[in-house]
């Protein structure tokens, strides 16, 4: 296992602005972190720059205690599976995890013991005298992971890993991948991906990171922690609105009051008085604010605070319904969550229950207030 700490980390091209911005973040032995963001944010630039395949402009990286920043790729102990499989046709299935080591010069007993040992692991034992053509896309990329397997790195590198599978194979696959990580866990695991279903299912943590080029934010990170701390406790709108899908609805609006314990805001699309349990004594009445909810916070029916919203559209999935309402000019409708019978036909209005404590509330900045209701995200045991 190793450790892998970065330290102030950039990146930029050239006299270019950086692509990876001061970033500090640690990993624990056996952790699998996964660095998550929007599309050019520099997830995949920040995990070639851990493997040694893109130089750091300033910054340090250590792996397992030691100084890797300037280190040769193959001398820092990790092994890294691509997007693309990266498999040698021409080779069986048994000689594309075997290459890495005969290269090596690694003893033939001790090539042909990890071999086994690894296709054992990823049950590909019956396929080890296949080409890669005579493989599905999953089997394709358990080999490739195989391969690394078989270096006993200490910290594995996975880019995108899943994203040329269909959706079956993917869930598949991302099963796979948690249950190599759990049984075969002695090493740590870097995973990057766009997917939020593979973020919050496989990460013991996630590492957001901020996009857009002209922000000063760019490259830099959003914010890091559990699955559910960045679900349930997001830091900011960004990170709210990148997290979770269908993403957290937002209702513009002006603040009346805060007593410490709970804000009213007056919504701008429709003049409603919505109260949230947030503290946001630090912001002057009149300022400018936005309402954040999700959409299984948000309920068709009457309640003491509710709105009525007309049905633009409906998404009927079996398991549930999802809504989306007209929410005003210019803005992206608002989507609740209901039950996967409901039926709600266009131009419909429907009442939308709003609960205090799962609204948050962000100021002009985007920043996050307090909420001063917990809302637990700690586990429910089942019997």
């Amino acid at each position: 296992m190793a450790s892998v700490a970065l330290h102030s980390i950039c990146k930029a091209y050239g006299g270019a602005a950086p692509v990876i911005k001061d970033v500090n973040f640690n990993i624990a032995d056996g952790e699998f972190c996964v660095f998550i963001g929007p599309s050019g944010c520099g997830k995949s630039t920040l995990l070639r720059s851990i493997a040694g395949l893109e130089d750091i402009s300033s910054g340090k990286l250590e792996i397992g205690g030691s100084d890797m920043t300037h280190t040769p790729p193959a001398q820092r102990g990790v092994a890294m599976v691509f997007q693309s499989y990266a498999l040698f046709p021409h080779m069986t299935v048994r000689q594309n995890l075997a290459f890495g080591l005969t290269l090596n010069k690694v003893a033939p007993e001790i090539i042909a013991s990890k071999v086994q040992e690894a296709a054992r692991v990823l049950q590909l034992e019956a396929l080890l005298e296949r080409k890669p053509k005579a493989l599905s896309g999953g089997q394709r990329q358990r080999v490739a992971i195989g391969r690394a397997i078989v270096r006993e790195p200490g910290v594995f590198l996975f880019d995108e890993p899943l994203s040329n599978l269909d959706a079956a194979l993917r869930a598949q696959t991302r099963f796979e991948i948690a249950r190599l990580h759990r049984n075969y866990g002695r090493a740590s695991a870097i995973y990057v991906t766009h997917d939020q279903v593979e973020a919050m299912t496989l990460a013991d943590r996630i590492l957001l990171l901020h996009a857009g080029a002209a922000t000063a934010a760019h490259g830099s990170i959003a914010q890091s922690g559990t699955p559910l701390e960045l679900y349930h406790h997001p830091r900011s709108q960004f990170v709210a609105g990148f997290i979770g899908s269908p993403t957290m609805n937002f209702l513009p609006g002006q603040l009346l009051h805060s007593d410490g314990q709970q804000a009213s805001v007056k919504l701008d699309a429709c003049g409603t008085v919505l109260q949230a349990h947030v503290d946001a004594r630090h912001l002057h009445a009149g300022s400018a604010v936005t309402l954040g909810i999700r959409p299984e916070h948000a309920h068709a029916g009457t309640a003491l605070q509710h709105l009525s919203r007309e049905v633009q559209w409906q998404e009927r999935l079996g398991d549930a319904t999802y809504l989306y309402l007209h929410a005003g000019s210019g803005v992206p409708p608002m989507v609740i969550k209901a039950d996967g019978r409901a039926y709600a036909p266009p131009g419909q209005r429907v009442p939308v229950q709003l609960a205090p404590q799962h609204l948050h509330l962000f100021d002009a900045d985007g920043w996050a207030a307090r909420r001063t209701v917990d809302v637990t995200d700690e586990p429910l045991l089942l019997a």
